[in-house]
């Protein structure tokens, strides 16, 4: 599964480089280069969120093979089981964000920062926010199978009507709007700030919504709103599920 989960994102690293690299046009500059650095950040967030629908499959399973039964008789909170996995899936992210970071330098993608806000540039609270949106999506349903198709089937719109690969200044007005209030694109202007990735010729935002012009506070702002609100969500359908 850990294999499987880094080969996908390496994928869409090598494919997009080198297959849209030449063709697209990133501040008036259809450099192959500048749209690497322009892409990496958008790669780095679609791995994590993408993560979401493993983490909705893995709480689907356990709860199809009985192992949530087991765990019901022992004394532990009700949250516990459900932050134990979370975390476990946030340890497996990290590890294909190394592996996708390796992969990104060989292909000729470059930082202009300190290692700090490198580091921090990382999204892993963004992943860590919509692990929850899975666990919801894993006890709602009644198989792995579902909740994998769940899992992904919004987050197409969710990473494509965004900046991750292309400026949304070549978008209809009305998803421009939608683009620069959707919470990955935040994340990923975030990132592209702490990797010292933007580009000069494209603007922060075309429509002045406020998450683009702040995109690092609006990053921690949506991740840790998403926690909260999907961490009690899950947390009371863990246990509604569990009487």
């Amino acid at each position: 599964m850990i294999l499987f989960g880094v080969i996908q994102p390496v994928m869409f690293v090598v494919l997009f480089s080198y297959v849209f690299g030449g063709s697209m046009v990133i501040g008036g500059s259809t450099s192959a280069a500048e749209y690497r650095e322009f892409l990496i950040a958008g790669i780095f967030a679609q791995t994590v969120t993408f993560a979401t629908a493993g983490a909705g499959a893995g709480i689907a399973d356990d709860m199809h093979k009985g192992l949530i039964d087991r765990f019901r008789s022992l004394p532990m909170a009700r949250g516990a089981v459900l932050t134990g996995r979370t975390l476990a899936d946030l340890v497996q992210t990290t590890f294909t964000l190394a592996v996708l970071a390796g992969v990104a330098l060989i292909v000729g993608w470059r930082t202009h920062e300190n290692i700090g806000k490198v580091l921090c540039g990382f999204l892993l609270l963004l992943g860590y926010a919509f692990s929850w949106i899975g666990a919801l999506i894993g006890l709602s349903v009644r198989t792995p199978e579902a909740a994998t198709s769940g899992g992904l089937i919004w987050l197409f719109p969710l990473t494509f009507i965004s900046n991750a690969f292309v400026p949304v200044t070549g978008m209809p007005t009305f998803l421009q709007h939608v683009a620069e209030w959707n919470p990955f694109s935040a994340t990923v202007a975030g990132a592209r700030e702490l990797f010292g990735n933007t580009m000069p010729g494209v603007p922060k935002s075309v429509t002045g919504a406020w998450p683009m012009e702040h995109p690092i506070w609006a990053s921690i702002i949506w991740s840790v709103l998403i926690i909260v609100v999907f961490r009690t969500l899950s947390v009371r359908k863990y246990r509604s599920v569990a009487v």
